[in-house]
């Protein structure tokens, strides 16, 4: 046990909020089981919540709030003593968290990129003219769009399950997904292929567990500590940095991608970004490599370059873009 943890007595009930999606829970108890192995005395009870993210289906996220929807019900448990800490997917918290919460770990990165599924194509490079892929994130569209115009790309709501049943129904040609949650729920059969960055470059914190706490709990912050990967933790705070800067939301199509080169003193981060309007009309993408030990200031820099290539008057036409998470 790490000598953070040994400064606060050893936890004897934990308990974790989680949105009740299949996806969700697996992540909950992914991280329950983890707390059970490194505090064995320790109870840990999972909290199941619904969260207007959920209830929200008939409209694109983009239109309705974006990704806070996803963490408002489990912040308000760990403010009212409910819950101790909540498990999110990283790449649908917030950019910027209240002041009276924190991430306390981030835990070690499964496959961050997209994955294309279809039970009619192998692969994007197959469809037809007018063949129809199904998506949730304006990010994907855009890149969709710029690569593949000829491809009709439609909205796409609902939990993993739910996407998966609507494709298998016949209303989309293909779906992109997350490769993380597939590969999470034993599912991994179902991407036929998965879309290296260059293709569709991915999402900030995307395929990285979050874990959240109120602020003030700073023995919660002790007792997490040992779940939280370094490595990742770094890529994660140099892409965050990035869609933080350039107000990252639903409503911004903005992708940030950062990959840990080198090891030990000679650490480096290779950074690539991406901002560019709905219809990939309009593009502007940036990439840097820089010291490991300063996420945030290589985020900094790579947004400079972004702006550099055009970001701004990307941003400035997008309708309450700057106003987002």
């Amino acid at each position: 046990m790490s000598t953070a943890a040994n400064q606060h007595p050893a936890p004897e009930r934990i308990v974790i909020a989680t949105r009740e999606s299949r996806l969700a829970l697996w992540q909950a108890e992914h991280v329950q089981g983890l707390l059970r192995r490194l505090y064995p005395g320790c109870s840990v009870e999972l909290l199941g919540m619904t969260t207007r993210g959920d209830q929200i289906l008939d409209r694109p996220l983009a239109k309705v709030g974006g990704k806070g929807l996803f963490v408002k019900e489990l912040e308000t448990a760990l403010l009212d003593g409910s819950a101790d800490i909540a498990v999110h997917s990283l790449k649908d918290v917030p950019m910027v968290l209240a002041d009276e919460f924190r991430l306390v770990a981030i835990g070690p990165r499964e496959v961050p990129f997209d994955a294309f599924v279809s039970n009619k194509y192998a692969s994007l490079d197959d469809m037809p003219p007018g063949a129809v892929v199904g998506t949730s994130s304006l990010r994907r569209e855009a890149q969709l769009h710029a690569r593949y115009p000829y491809l009709a790309v439609t909205s796409l709501r609902g939990n993993l399950d739910t996407r998966l049943r609507k494709l298998d129904s016949g209303e989309y040609d293909a779906i992109i997904l997350a490769a993380a949650g597939l590969t999470r729920l034993g599912l991994k059969e179902r991407i036929r292929s998965v879309l290296p960055p260059e293709a569709s470059l991915p999402s900030a914190g995307q395929g990285a567990l979050g874990i959240e706490a109120a602020a003030h709990r700073t023995d919660i912050a002790a007792w997490l500590a040992p779940l939280n990967d370094a490595n990742t933790a770094a890529c994660v705070r140099a892409e965050r940095a990035v869609s933080r800067a350039l107000a990252g939301s639903c409503e911004v199509p903005l992708a940030a991608f950062a990959e840990i080169h080198g090891s030990g003193d000679n650490q480096q981060i290779r950074l690539r970004g991406l901002v560019a309007l709905p219809d990939g009309s309009q593009v502007a993408a940036a990439e840097l490599i820089g010291d490991a030990s300063d996420p945030e200031a290589l985020g900094l820099r790579l947004v400079a370059e972004l702006r550099a290539a055009g970001a701004d008057q990307i941003l400035a036409a997008l309708p309450g873009a700057l106003n987002g998470a």
